[in-house]
């Protein structure tokens, strides 16, 4: 059996500097430390943290007052961090750059008199962060299906953002509808992340000589989902799995090519123990794609936490 690893794969610089946050946060302010929401999508990530004193929470209410509260790389609605200021709590903000970036352009919109169109799927931490910086209207739209459908108050006055982990080539599709039938202002595509962009483009390639994609991710991760959607459409059977555990022996046969990527929030050490275990099925080669590492550009005010009281929000 062949393995050919993804070149890039893995953790992306926002997850990093989010890890490192908490990390920094337990160093300094001692634990416990309370963190809104997973500070990013992967359990092996999120038990580790917990193990070392991190406690993760899904309201402000069950967080004590004084303490440390770190909003995680997905951000967070603005009347969030107005209650967390209000109770007094110590805020840390491990928001990722870019999602920080469309969360101003949001405000600015909103400030202009348009109306918000998010370009995402419902119900995802990041798509609610945005939706809570907008000051009117918010629709949401996850297909160019759904554009030709949407009501809205003022066409005239239309503004979109978009999630930093969809589809290139999908969104792309719904941008182009909602421009055929609203004169629409928004970023194109540059708020899709760099580090996204370049996982999805090589699963593409690798996906002309595969049999079969292992996705590492968890499946509430939606640049994980993008990439196994992606791995389908190109033809190969694609599986997201969240470790070594979740692997199939009946998947593979000892001649199979099998592709390997993982999401922007999982770990090399949980590649490796995937193509451990694909070794004790067959006696596999491993290589990796030919790629060239991404560079992801964090602003040089964000490269170090806040461990202030109050951090920028």
């Amino acid at each position: 059996m062949h393995v050919v690893l993804a070149v890039p794969r893995g953790f992306c610089a926002g997850a990093i500097r989010a890890i490192k946050i908490v990390e920094q946060a337990l160093e300094s302010h001692g634990r416990p430390v309370y963190v809104l929401h997973e500070i990013v999508h992967n359990r092996h990530v999120i038990e580790d943290l917990r193990n070392r004193g991190t406690i993760f929470i899904e309201r402000l209410a069950e967080v004590p007052a004084g303490a440390v509260i770190i909003f995680s790389a997905h951000g967070v609605p603005s009347a969030v961090v107005k209650d967390a200021k209000k109770k007094g709590l110590r805020i840390i903000d491990a928001t990722c750059p870019l999602i920080t970036k469309i969360h101003s352009q949001v405000r600015k919109f909103s400030r202009l008199g348009y109306n918000i169109i998010i370009i995402g799927h419902s119900g995802h931490p990041e798509i609610e962060g945005i939706r809570g910086r907008a000051e009117g209207p918010v629709y949401i739209l996850s297909s160019s299906a759904e554009v030709a459908d949407l009501k809205v108050v003022n066409p005239d006055r239309l503004a979109y953002v978009t999630q930093t982990t969809l589809s290139f080539d999908d969104t792309l599709q719904i941008i182009k509808a909602l421009k055929n039938r609203f004169p629409v202002r928004g970023p194109d595509l540059t708020n899709i992340c760099y580090a996204t962009q370049a996982r999805q483009r090589s699963v593409q390639i690798m996906s002309g000589s595969i049999d079969l994609l292992l996705v590492i991710g968890a499946h509430n991760s939606s640049n994980s989902n993008r990439l196994r959607e992606i791995g389908e459409q190109c033809g190969v059977p694609a599986y997201l799995i969240e470790d070594a555990g979740d692997l199939n022996p009946q998947w593979f046969s000892a001649d199979a090519r099998v592709g390997v990527t993982a999401g922007a929030s999982a770990p090399e050490e949980m590649v490796q123990k995937v193509v451990e275990k694909l070794q004790t099925y067959y006696p596999c080669t491993v290589s990796e794609m030919a790629g060239v590492e991404h560079q992801t550009f964090i602003p040089a005010q964000s490269n170090q936490a806040d461990l202030g009281d109050i951090s920028r929000v």
